[in-house]
C-alpha cells in the first residue's frame, strides 16, 4: 500500500489532533497539516490498517501503548546541536551554580534536568561545560538527568553518536578531547560522558510520570513550550516548579517566556540571560 492511497480527511485530522493533544499537550495547528497527514499515513501503512478509521480504533484500544509510542516518535521534531544558546551555559557556570552552591552543605548533590533532551546534545553540552568551565567542579558531585517523550531519540542519545554539523560549535580541542571520529562522518562522545547522564522517558503533561522528578537545582527546558497551547504550558510550568528545589532555576529557550504562562516563578536577570526561580 502506498502512502498516497491513504486519504486523511479534515475531519480525521481534527479528530486525531484532539486525541494527540489530550495525550501529550502538543497541539498541531492547520499549518502542520501536511506533516501530520504524512506521518499518520506512514503509521497506517506500517500497522497494516486500511484507513484512518481502522488505525484510530487500533490506536485507542492498544493497551500495550506500543503503537502510541511509535506515533509520538514519528510526530515529534528533534533539531538541536551542541552548545546551542551558549550564553545560558556561561550563566550556569559563572552565576547560577555559584549562587546554588552557597546555599548547599558540603557533600550535597547538585541535580540538573534537561528536558526535552532530544538526541543528547543539550545534556552532553552541560556535562562538557561543567568539566571545562566551572572552576568549582572538583568540589561538588553533579547528577544530570535527561528526558524526552521520544524513545528513539533517547536510544540515540545513549549511543552518543553525532554528525559534524551537530558538533560544529564545539572548539576543536574539545572535540578531540571528548569525541572519537569513527571515519563515517560521525563522532562518538566518550564513555565517561555517556555514563554521566541518566536518560529517562517522560511525558511532561502526565502527572503520573512526572511525580518522580523532584529536587532539581537547575532545569533546562528549552524550545518545548512553543509546541504547547496555553493550557498545556501552564501544566508544564507547574510541573517544572514542583520538580525544583526551593531556590532552583529554570532556563527556557530564547523565544519563550514563563511570565506569559504563570506568575509562580520569580524572574531573575543575570548578565547574559533571564532565569525563572522557585
Amino acid at each position: 500500500m502506498n502512502n498516497a492511497n491513504i486519504n486523511i480527511t479534515k475531519e480525521d485530522f481534527l479528530k486525531f489532533r484532539e486525541y494527540f493533544y489530550r495525550k501529550t499537550g502538543i497541539l498541531f495547528d492547520e499549518s502542520k497539516r501536511y506533516f501530520v497527514d504524512k506521518r499518520l499515513a506512514e503509521r497506517i501503512q506500517k500497522t497494516g490498517c486500511k484507513n484512518f478509521r481502522e488505525y484510530f480504533i487500533k490506536l485507542r484500544f492498544d493497551k500495550s501503548g506500543i503503537e502510541f509510542e511509535r506515533l509520538v516518535n514519528a510526530m515529534t521534531v528533534n533539531e538541536t546541536y551542541f552548545f546551542r544558546e551558549e550564553y545560558q551555559f556561561q550563566a550556569m557556570v559563572n552565576e547560577i551554580l555559584p549562587e546554588i552552591t552557597k546555599k548547599k552543605r558540603e557533600g550535597e548533590l547538585i541535580r540538573i534536568w534537561s528536558i526535552p533532551s532530544s538526541s543528547g546534545e543539550e545534556p552532553y553540552s552541560i556535562a562538557i561545560y561543567l568539566l571545562e568551565y566551572w572552576s568549582d567542579i572538583n568540589n561538588w558531585d553533579v547528577e544530570i538527568v535527561a528526558s524526552d517523550i521520544d524513545t528513539n531519540m533517547l536510544e540515540k542519545a545513549k549511543e552518543g553518536k553525532f554528525s559534524q554539523r551537530s558538533i560544529q560549535n564545539i572548539p576543536p580541542h574539545l572535540v578531540k578531547k571528548y569525541f572519537t571520529h569513527n571515519g563515517n562522518g560521525q563522532y562518538q562522545i566518550c564513555k565517561d560522558l555517556r555514563d554521566s547522564v541518566e536518560f529517562k522517558r517522560v511525558n511532561i503533561v502526565d502527572p503520573l510520570q512526572t511525580k518522580a522528578f523532584r529536587n532539581f537545582d537547575l532545569i533546562f527546558c528549552r524550545n518545548m513550550l512553543i509546541y504547547f497551547d496555553d493550557v498545556s504550558r501552564k501544566i508544564a510550568a507547574e510541573t517544572l516548579y514542583d520538580a525544583l528545589s526551593p531556590g532552583g532555576f529554570v532556563l527556557l529557550g530564547h523565544a519563550e517566556s514563563m511570565s506569559r504562562v504563570t506568575s509562580i516563578f520569580k524572574i531573575r536577570r543575570f548578565r547574559k540571560c533571564i532565569a525563572y526561580q522557585k
